[in-house]
């Protein structure tokens, strides 16, 4: 499987998990490719709404943009939603950080295993947060 693959099917996979959790979530297909800021997951329920980047990744970091953060907290702000990076190592459950708990490596930003099992929470926990 392609990693655009594996990145739509972890998307899918979190839509469905979010809907049986009582949320409603929809997934902005082509998300990366628009000219307009636009995350992948769009999330909420009566309390929250989330703005959520997903990665899928065997690598052991994962680098993103700092632009496709910046767009990230672009929509967010406007929309009114938090914004999550959403994360999944091979062989490792879903993971989600704020994005201040992001590595800036000067270039880019970062997010490692190991960062992502202390700093982020799981789904569950994610779930039953209330920000």
């Amino acid at each position: 499987m392609n990693h655009k693959a594996k990145g739509t099917q972890g998307e899918r996979v979190l839509v469905k998990a979010f809907n049986e959790a009582g949320w409603s979530c929809i997934r902005a297909a082509g998300s990366g490719s628009s000219p307009y800021p636009a995350p992948d997951l769009l999330a909420g329920n009566a309390i929250r709404r989330v703005a959520i980047e997903c990665k899928v990744t065997a690598a052991k970091k994962k680098y993103l943009s700092k632009e496709e953060i910046s767009q990230l907290q672009q929509f967010s702000h406007q929309f009114g939603a938090e914004a999550w990076i959403g994360i999944r190592f091979s062989r490792q459950p879903w993971y989600f950080l704020h994005l201040e708990d992001l590595e800036d490596t000067g270039k880019s930003l970062a997010v490692s295993q190991n960062m992502a099992k202390l700093k982020g929470i799981s789904l569950s926990e994610f779930f039953h947060l209330t920000e």
